[in-house]
């Protein structure tokens, strides 16, 4: 009894003993195959940087930061932003330091395409600008609704005004309707101060000085809640402020990345990203941002 005991146990470990070595063969393979074959895991796709030059406003208000993760789950490439004001994206254009630019100033974006810097300009989303002031008011404008009208009475009490004074897409726009106002593009004057600087720090010094300012309207919802500037001026078409985006012409710099460009204009302008432009603000503003000029 006792040997036959012993025999059945030696033929169970023997067993166990083939099992494990089964396991650990098993084991062996399986790795050896993942490391003749890595091709068969989750491959990382290949990606292309491509350089976006981008008025601030899109920047600010965090529409970039809702588009370029829906852009690049469906093309290969890494959008690396560089916000500016349109003049300066407009110059990395003429330079090719960008690929593709997103900006607000029509008749400068005109002037670029026919010097051929350009190509596939096309219309992407609109607002407004609105002329912001103190509540005091010194300047008597709330209300109005002549935009230029606005700056000639904000020119004849002296009133503070800041400017941009940076090239941007609104500080031409308000060149313009100086010009209209009063005969040049500024007034030369103590009350009259540029900051050289980008909308939300013209905003804030327009705040702390009791002055009023040209601003998009998107930036003004952004930073509303810190300052005590109000809307003084809307609503007059002079004041429409279309964003456009123009590829950087490979026929000048061949070394853009006109592809990935193209592929960037097809989404901001495809139905995806525009429905979002629909969405885009209501909830903390009671009103989008932006409207959609391609659906």
């Amino acid at each position: 009894m006792f040997l036959l005991r012993t025999a059945v146990m030696d033929d169970k470990n023997n067993r166990i003993k083939r099992v494990f070595a089964a396991v650990v063969l098993a084991t062996a393979v399986a790795m050896s195959l993942v490391i003749a074959f890595p091709g068969c895991g989750k491959r990382e796709i290949q990606r292309t940087d491509l350089i976006l030059a981008t008025t601030t406003s899109v920047q600010d208000t965090g529409l970039l930061d809702e588009w370029i993760p829906m852009f690049e789950e469906e093309y290969p490439y890494s959008v690396k932003v560089i916000a500016v004001g349109s003049g300066k994206a407009m110059e990395m254009g003429r330079n090719g330091e960008a690929d593709v630019m997103i900006v607000h100033s029509p008749k400068e974006e005109e002037r670029f395409i026919e010097l051929g810097y350009g190509i596939g300009r096309r219309q992407i989303m609109h607002n407004y600008f609105i002329i912001v002031g103190p509540p005091s008011d010194p300047a008597g404008i709330k209300g109005m609704t002549d935009a230029a009208d606005a700056f000639k009475r904000i020119a004849q009490s002296s009133a503070t005004f800041i400017s941009r004074g940076d090239g941007s897409g609104t500080h031409i726009r308000e060149e313009s309707l100086w010009e209209s106002a009063i005969g040049a593009s500024k007034p030369i004057t103590p009350w009259y101060v540029e900051t050289g600087k980008g909308m939300g720090d013209t905003l804030r010094a327009a705040d702390q000085k009791q002055g009023y300012t040209l601003s998009d309207r998107a930036t003004f919802a952004l930073l509303a809640g810190q300052s005590n500037l109000v809307v003084m001026v809307e609503g007059d078409p002079a004041l429409l402020n279309i964003y456009s985006i123009i590829e950087v012409n490979p026929g000048r710099f061949p070394n853009v990345k006109n592809s990935g460009a193209q592929a960037f204009a097809a989404f901001v302008l495809g139905r995806r990203a525009q429905e979002l432009l629909e969405r885009f603000g209501v909830e903390r503003y009671g009103e989008p941002l932006f409207c959609p000029d391609n659906l």
